[in-house]
């Protein structure tokens, strides 16, 4: 076999061979990389563990006990049982007469709380304790105590309870909910299904988060730590192992975990803790207004520039928005410095502040801007809405509305006063008042931002406004008034 020295072969081995040094220099390169990324991801486990070493012994167990009585009527069957004339032919009517008329019965439930004073004060969720007999604290090192509840705030679902007696407890730290981020890493940990001491981690999907219609007063933090049956209560904790929400709900159409959990933010709670702790309630805000978004539709209704704001749909008197010169048809902006995002955002905060307390709105008001002052009253202890139902017609057909004057008996019927609107007789099925959740008995107090309380009065405004598939109505349901924009298919 003959070798070959040309430049051509020579050139040919020297390709391969520097194709081989490059190939390998790849494969230790790799394996270089691979080495530094298992050590990064180490370190990120060992962060985790150590969050979680310090954070478990501050984590509690609760467990509940509440005696209930139940008739007999409300044992399935029993009740029919002994009113069986068959029953009572072998045991008699005597027999029935004995019966107890009521049982006891035992509930007992379970959920999570956490430690955030060395004298024993421990944050919890309120459904967790609320009508408790008996309450038991079993801390990860075993010890048990019987804690009593030192006040709870329903419309928040936060609760406060205490151990008595404690010594060395361990604390939890609580950190800002409000420099939390979509994307940060959190650690939830709590007993699911009695299971103690169970840790999740995740990350937080959202900030924020209202209307999802679990509390009165929502502001949540949403994350896909898995928040289970028996989490709530428990710590949300953020990477440097301060508490940053208290587990509280999750979402899921079968029970169990889907990837949505909702904790109360920590800053919140601090506020509520705090009342709770020197008073044994919460002590609200209130502003005296009935409020809602500015939608697109609105904003045009409006003459604004764009949605965005919450617009003020009725002044209670004698509030401290009627007192401050508040007014129908305000869009509110600003709180003091404060950008409001929607309606949540300027309750909860009005919520959260001091009866006392002067803030500065900012407003629209007729297309200029305005700031004015109020002074915050305390919330009246009854906030009930007053209700109203049905009753027949005129020109409203476009948008799906049959309306009628409201009469002396009607109004008297549905809780109104005479000559305050129109009253919805009838709403026609998919019709734009139907999508707009108008139904029978709703009161008309305003069309195109002008009172309204005849057909004559209707008519006038109609034709004022000309040829237009769009109006403006001002509507009073359960006893608020709001905004509604009706548009013509």
């Amino acid at each position: 076999m003959k070798t070959s020295n040309s430049p051509r072969t020579i050139r040919g081995l020297l390709i391969v061979v520097t194709a081989l040094f490059v190939f390998g220099a790849g494969i230790g390169a790799a394996n270089s990389s691979t080495d530094g990324d298992s050590a990064i991801l180490e370190r990120y486990s060992k962060a985790f563990v150590n969050v979680v070493k310090k954070a478990k012994p501050a984590v509690v167990h609760i467990r509940v006990e509440k005696t209930t009585t139940r008739n007999y009527q409300g044992l399935q069957g029993l009740d029919e049982m002994f009113n069986h004339p068959f029953f009572e032919q072998f045991f008699g009517p005597q027999f029935r007469q004995q019966l107890p008329k009521q049982r006891e019965f035992k509930q007992r439930g379970q959920g999570s709380g956490f430690i955030i004073s060395k004298n024993g004060f421990i944050l919890t969720n309120n459904h967790v304790v609320a009508g408790a007999d008996v309450i038991k604290v079993a801390l990860a090192d075993e010890r048990e105590f019987t804690a009593k509840v030192v006040g709870t705030d329903p419309q928040t679902d936060v609760a406060l309870i205490k151990i008595d007696d404690p010594e060395n407890l361990p604390v939890l730290p609580l950190g800002d909910s409000a420099a939390l981020e979509a994307g940060e890493w959190v650690i939830a940990i709590g007993n699911p299904f009695g299971l103690s001491q169970t840790v999740t981690v995740g990350v937080v999907s959202a900030t924020g988060r209202s209307s999802i219609g679990i509390n009165e007063y929502e502001n949540f933090i949403q994350t896909d730590a898995a928040i289970n049956p028996g989490n709530s209560g428990g710590p949300l904790l953020n990477g440097a192992g301060e508490v940053v929400g208290i587990n509280t709900a999750l979402f899921s159409r079968t029970g169990g975990y889907m990837g949505i959990g909702f904790a109360i933010p920590i800053n919140m709670a601090k506020s509520i803790e705090k009342q709770l702790q020197e008073h044994g309630k919460v002590t609200r805000g209130w502003l005296g207004v009935a409020i809602q978004d500015v939608t697109k539709d609105l904003a045009e209704s409006f003459g604004l520039k764009q949605a965005g704001g919450i617009l003020v749909s009725q002044v209670q008197d004698d509030s401290p928005a009627s007192a401050a010169g508040l007014q129908q048809g305000d869009v509110i902006v600003r709180l003091d410095n404060h950008k409001l995002a929607d309606v949540s955002d300027l309750r909860n905060r009005i919520a959260m502040l001091q009866p006392g307390t002067k803030v500065l709105l900012h407003i629209i008001r007729d297309g200029r801007e305005k700031k004015i002052q109020v002074t915050i009253s305390e919330q009246p202890a009854d906030m009930a809405q007053n209700s109203a139902v049905p009753a027949s017609e005129n020109s409203l057909e476009k948008y799906g509305l049959a309306v009628q004057e409201l009469t002396d008996e009607l109004a008297e019927k549905f809780g109104y006063e005479t000559g305050s609107g129109l009253i919805v007789s009838d709403v026609a099925p998919e019709s734009p008042a139907a999508l707009a959740g108008l139904n029978p008995g709703v009161l008309i107090e305003e069309v195109n931002r002008k009172p309204v309380s005849s057909f004559e009065d209707l008519d006038n405004i109609l034709k004022e406004s000309g040829q237009t598939n769009k109006i403006l109505l001002r509507v009073r349901i359960k006893g608020y008034s709001s905004y509604v924009v009706l548009s013509a298919k």
